[in-house]
């Protein structure tokens, strides 16, 4: 039967996908790739089109819309896992690919339950990647944990009101998506003295990459989406 390939692309430089993910790239006849707006390129779809053979395979662009208020989104993961399911059952595998690692804040979890709860029948397997975290972390020359070091992850556009603490009980933390409140998080690590204890990072492994120690410098600029911060005590 055919099945459903959720594959992690990395964080960017196709020289970062595993083995098995670019063999199945290259064997699926189908190919489904996540864009936040209409109209938009798949950055997803730019790390692996090396691979692809587009006279052979056929490529689908999904719209999964970004936003922190998720009301209405469910119309869209709903279609997409629908279209996803309908070439499966046309014997087609599918893989759908996205940036980093699929179980990782990866835009694959919205439709992954909807396939579990909907389509029970359909085979998935999950090819993991590299996430961001890693390569950013090797991009700056930050460790990421070491011996008894704790280490946090979060999401910086959810976590205003526990950031603090959080900051104060591990000694690395992760900011994944740190663009729209990045001038909120360095103030807030100017009262805790950790404003030199960081390092932005984003496209992290593309041509575009961009590793920034100085943050004080990135205060009031429009930072890009694809971006983190890594605080180390």
């Amino acid at each position: 039967m055919a099945k459903i390939f959720a594959i992690g692309v990395g964080p960017g430089d196709p020289e970062l996908l595993t083995r098995k993910a670019e063999r199945i790239l290259r064997s699926v006849p189908v190919i489904c790739a996540p864009t936040a707006v209409q109209g938009d390129a798949s950055y997803a779809l730019s790390i692996v089109e090396p691979f692809l053979d587009r006279s052979q395979q056929e490529i689908i662009v999904q719209v999964f819309p970004m936003r922190r208020d998720q009301v209405g989104l469910g119309e869209f993961w709903e279609e997409a896992a629908a279209e996803v399911a309908e070439k499966v059952r046309e014997g087609k595998d599918v893989a759908f690919i996205t940036i980093g690692d699929p179980f990782l804040y990866s835009t694959f979890l919205y439709i992954y339950r909807i396939f579990r709860d909907k389509y029970p029948d359909i085979p998935v397997e999950v090819v993991p990647g590299i996430s961001s975290i890693n390569a950013a972390a090797v991009a700056a020359g930050v460790p990421l944990g070491m011996a008894s070091e704790r280490i946090a992850i979060i999401p910086a556009a959810f976590e205003e009101k526990d950031l603090a603490r959080t900051l104060q009980e591990f000694d690395t933390v992760i900011l994944m998506k740190v663009s729209r409140v990045f001038d909120a998080v360095f103030a807030l690590l100017q009262e805790l003295g950790l404003e030199r204890n960081g390092v932005y990072v984003s496209r992290v492994g593309s041509s575009e990459e961009e590793v920034v120690f100085d943050l004080a410098s990135l205060v009031g600029k429009k930072l890009d989406y694809l971006s983190l911060l890594i605080v180390k005590k």
